[in-house]
């Protein structure tokens, strides 16, 4: 039987299929992030050296997503799929069975490369399965693979950590990607589009500078903190790398007939600017999901599964708004639905920038909540209006630049706001212990109440004082932290501000009424 006999004529049984496969991978983007510790301990790494297990998959995938179009025309798109899939499994299995440190670095390489090509190419494969007036829907489908995965990665990986071993948050993929492989080689079909087709010789030069380019990149951003950033003659060399193989791949993929990655895309303002904003998405989905678990693990006493319930609820709340989103796109020029996105997701940092250490678990999901609601109305009109004017062939190489761009924004905002963190948790401390005087009523006040308490538990008066300072300087770091992590959400939500006026002046798009043509022209 053929595939276009077993091609179902509802497009949804399709979307659901392929994001599948891409919600596997996404997962797994944060989903070892809350278990470094046990990977660490189980196979004899330091913690410094367990994080190249988060870099090397970050590394890899970065590499493959701008080059998973040119890959798509290359071998078609649904045989490139399946490919990814199946690598994927493969090497998600070898990373479970992994006894060494380098062993699973080199398997997490393998993944990242395999997986690496499942975000865009699912995304462009739901674009072409549903008609221009069904766009938003569509896309509310991938930007629930893409919203919720980073925000459930975490609570599952802390869940299977904390009750199993950390090599079942690789086993469990071999059983959903066996499933996945399955249901795309019955179910979907490639478009004539999308069929392979003959590009020429391989440009390895292009694709060379790309992959260095862009790994040297990715090293910098996720080591850079660890390694204090330029006072590192190590990040100083891989931001050469990066730089330099960045800037002759613009310059050699511009002057290229098929390149592997086509730039000229950015000459269509109602895709750039999209791009752009989807940056910013990436920015708050992935720099938000990291900075909270570490507000309540350092400074609230929670663990990895418990820190991972905070983020869980606001993923139900991005399903339910999702496809609310998804029917306003057609009603609502998609520039107003990204401002309001923005400004809601502003709010929700600005609102989390107000805990206290007196916060309570309720209070943390609700600004969570507050903080990702506003997403779909980011990831689902930005997407419509990026594709509005990209014909069927270039869907391949649009959708791996958008998820490179929404990757890239994610690994720039972690860079960004845990070095921020680190700096102002220096100056805030610094603030707070200029009033540690005895002629500070305050510290005077409360240097006597635990002095007096301390005695009162029978440590000797002599020691007394000594201990009360000590516990006074425990409490001052504590609210260090928190004041450090107050100015690091103002400063996101001061960003998104910006960009919600910037939105406004975004190209405008054409509403679907009841029926349209496909978007193709």
């Amino acid at each position: 039987m053929s595939d276009a006999t077993l091609k179902p004529s509802n497009p949804f049984l399709v979307s659901i299929v392929v994001s599948l496969a891409a919600f596997m991978e996404v997962l797994d983007t944060t989903i070892a992030n809350v278990a470094l510790s046990q990977i660490s301990g189980s196979i004899g790494a330091s913690s410094e050296e367990s994080t190249w297990v988060l870099t090397s998959y970050l590394v890899a995938n970065g590499i493959v997503l701008p080059l998973s179009g040119w890959l798509s025309a290359l071998m078609g798109r649904k045989n490139f799929f399946i490919v990814c899939i199946l690598g994927f499994t493969l090497t998600s299995f070898m990373c479970g069975i992994a006894n060494s440190l380098p062993m699973l670095i080199v398997f997490r390489l393998l993944q990242g490369l395999a997986g690496g090509g499942l975000q865009p190419t699912q995304q462009a494969i739901i674009k072409d399965s549903f008609p221009a007036e069904k766009l938003g829907m569509a896309f509310a489908i991938t930007g629930i693979t893409t919203v919720l995965a980073p925000i459930l990665g975490p609570t599952l990986g802390g869940y299977i950590t904390d009750n199993f071993s950390w090599r079942w948050i690789f086993f469990m993929n071999v059983p959903v990607g066996l499933l996945a492989a399955f249901l795309v080689k019955v179910l979907v079909q490639d478009p004539p589009s999308a069929q392979k087709r003959k590009i020429g010789s391989i440009d390895y030069i292009g694709l060379s500078l790309v992959a260095l380019g862009l790994g040297a990149l990715q090293i910098v951003l996720d080591k850079g903190q660890q390694e204090d950033w330029m006072d590192s003659y190590f990040i100083m060399a891989f931001t050469f790398i990066s730089v330099a193989g960045l800037a002759l791949a613009i310059f050699w993929l511009l002057g290229q007939k098929n390149p592997v990655v086509d730039l000229k895309l950015f000459a269509i303002p109602s895709f750039a600017m999209p791009c752009i904003m989807m940056f910013f998405v990436g920015f708050a989905l992935y720099s938000s999901s990291t900075l909270l678990p570490m507000l309540v693990q350092s400074n609230f006493g929670y663990n990895a599964t418990l820190s991972g319930l905070v983020l869980s609820p606001s993923g139900i709340a991005v399903l339910f708004v999702m496809p609310i989103a998804g029917r306003l796109v057609n009603k609502i020029q998609a520039r107003y639905l990204i401002s309001f996105g923005m400004l809601m997701t502003a709010l929700g940092l600005w609102a989390t920038g107000l805990v206290t250490p007196q916060t309570d678990y309720n209070t943390f999901v609700f600004v969570r909540i507050l903080q990702m609601i506003g997403l779909p109305f980011l990831f689902v009109p930005a997407s419509t209006l990026a594709f509005s004017k990209i014909s069927p062939e270039k869907s391949s190489n649009a959708s791996a630049i958008i998820s490179l761009m929404r990757n890239l924004g994610g690994s720039i905002g972690i860079a960004l706001v845990t070095s921020l963190l680190a700096h102002n948790q220096q100056i805030q401390q610094a603030n707070l212990v200029q009033h540690l005087t005895n002629s500070d009523a305050g510290y005077h006040s409360a240097l006597s109440t635990y002095t007096k308490a301390m005695i009162d538990l029978g440590i000797p008066a002599s020691q007394a004082a000594t201990s009360a300072m000590g516990q006074i300087y425990k409490e001052l770091l504590h609210q260090a932290s928190i004041l450090a992590y107050r100015d690091v959400y103002n400063f996101m939500a001061i960003i998104l501000v910006i960009l919600a006026v910037v939105a406004l002046f975004m190209p405008g798009n054409r509403l679907q009424k009841k029926s349209a043509s496909i978007v193709s022209h």
